[in-house]
């Protein structure tokens, strides 16, 4: 089967649901690839949370580290989407859940429960779906294990990575061995048959012995699922300038080669099938949702980055398409048109002057006003559904209106 990808435009600039019929019909449609599949009201969802506390040696995912996060926000802006892509897809059934990041275990169960009620409300999702939640093993994350079930996880991945702790040190994470162990025990505990450990190998100063101890110890301390990843230096991080400058080195290529299948041959021994090139199950425990991508069946993906595979039958549409999320929180947040700027969430940018101050004086945002396209009142700033369709231009005005007004301020200070 051939597939095409192309990467769109944020979805909230092609696709928005007042939801008149006439409105729909004038939606732009991008399809991207292949035929539609079999069963086309099924899919699977994806959810990222953006946000981590402090950015890992290694890596270079699509997180964020703010100063603060809006909560209330980002809940409204995830159920916003997930109503929309549901509505847009026509999908009746999500078969898993998965809420990955960044650090989803740093949402509040409250946004967690509120997606998972939303999904619940717009389509099938039976009590005994997979609704996996990726799992920071910090005291703080482990604090929360129970209210995470309460509000509706039934598997976690926790991504302990290492339980040695100089090579966590090295990875630059935000917790140590024992808080990892003490994590994957109150999982267990939790949720039984349904705990997965990340651990990675070809690590600075690891050895294939040392590799070998450590997964020894992995293994009794796991539930039923393993992923195994390779470190790859990716540019851009802390971890590869260190490597580049020589202040550390990684094992060669053969030696990698090496702990892999040395891990592929015990993790055999001890019952693991080997399902994905990083994951081993046993007992049947393997991942619904990782199962879902390499079975290329639909996907929805929200939140900032998301990335989506579906049909978009709402409009008449026969191909599955592709599409990625804008990056950005905020942006994103905005684009989607339930994304107001608070008064609040401005205070944290310009304390010193008001929402309403700063724009309200501009001439171009009152004639967007005007045009019924941008709305500025107690409740903030956001654009009408009317604006929505326009933002492309309303955006290079508000922006270039902010810039003025600042650097006017930045000259009456000096």
């Amino acid at each position: 089967m051939k597939k095409k990808v192309q990467r769109l435009r944020p979805l909230f600039r092609q696709y928005v649901f007042p939801c008149s019929g006439t409105e729909v019909a004038k939606i732009q449609r991008r399809a991207v690839s292949t035929d539609q599949p079999l069963h086309a009201h099924e899919a699977s969802l994806y959810v990222h949370w953006p946000y981590c506390l402090k950015r890992c040696s290694y890596c270079n995912f699509n997180k964020y580290i703010p100063r603060s996060v809006n909560h209330v926000l980002m809940t409204e802006c995830l159920q916003k989407e997930t109503r929309t892509l549901l509505q847009l897809s026509q999908v009746s059934k999500i078969t898993s859940v998965f809420f990955g990041g960044g650090t989803p275990s740093l949402a509040q169960p409250s946004t967690i429960a509120a997606l998972i009620g939303t999904v619940s409300k717009h389509a099938q999702l039976s009590a005994d779906a997979e609704v996996t939640l990726e799992v920071n093993p910090t005291p703080a994350g482990k604090a929360r294990l129970r209210d995470f079930v309460a509000a509706g996880i039934n598997r976690f991945s926790i991504g302990t990575q290492s339980l040695c702790d100089a090579s966590l040190r090295v990875l630059g994470r935000d917790h140590n061995a024992l808080q990892a162990l003490q994590t994957l025990s109150e999982a267990r505990t939790l949720c039984p048959g349904r705990v997965s450990v990340d651990v990675m190998f070809g690590l600075p100063g690891q050895s294939v012995e040392s590799w070998e101890s450590e997964l020894e110890e992995v293994l009794s301390v796991c539930d039923d699922h393993v992923s195994l990843y390779q470190l790859t230096l990716e540019r851009g991080t802390s971890l590869f300038r260190q490597v580049k400058l020589g202040e550390l080195s990684v094992p060669s290529d053969d030696i990698t080669a090496t702990m892999y299948r040395s891990a592929r041959k015990r993790l055999e021994k001890a019952g693991f099938l080997q399902y994905e090139v990083s994951n081993f199950a046993k007992d049947n425990a393997v991942s619904a949702h990782n199962i879902g991508y390499w079975k290329a069946q639909q996907y929805i993906g929200i939140g900032p980055g998301a990335h989506s595979r579906f049909v978009p039958l709402a409009l008449g549409g026969v191909h599955r398409e592709a599409r990625t999320q804008t990056l950005e929180p905020d942006v994103w947040m905005w684009e989607l048109g339930l994304s107001r700027i608070s008064h609040q969430h401005w205070k944290m940018f310009s304390p010193e002057a008001n929402l309403q101050d700063i724009l309200g004086m501009c001439s171009d945002v009152e004639e967007l006003q005007k045009k019924g396209l941008l709305i500025l009142d107690e409740r903030g700033l956001r654009c009408s559904w009317d604006g929505m369709a326009l933002l492309d231009s309303i955006l290079p005005v508000l922006l270039l209106s902010l810039e003025t007004l600042f650097h006017m301020a930045q000259c009456r200070c000096d």
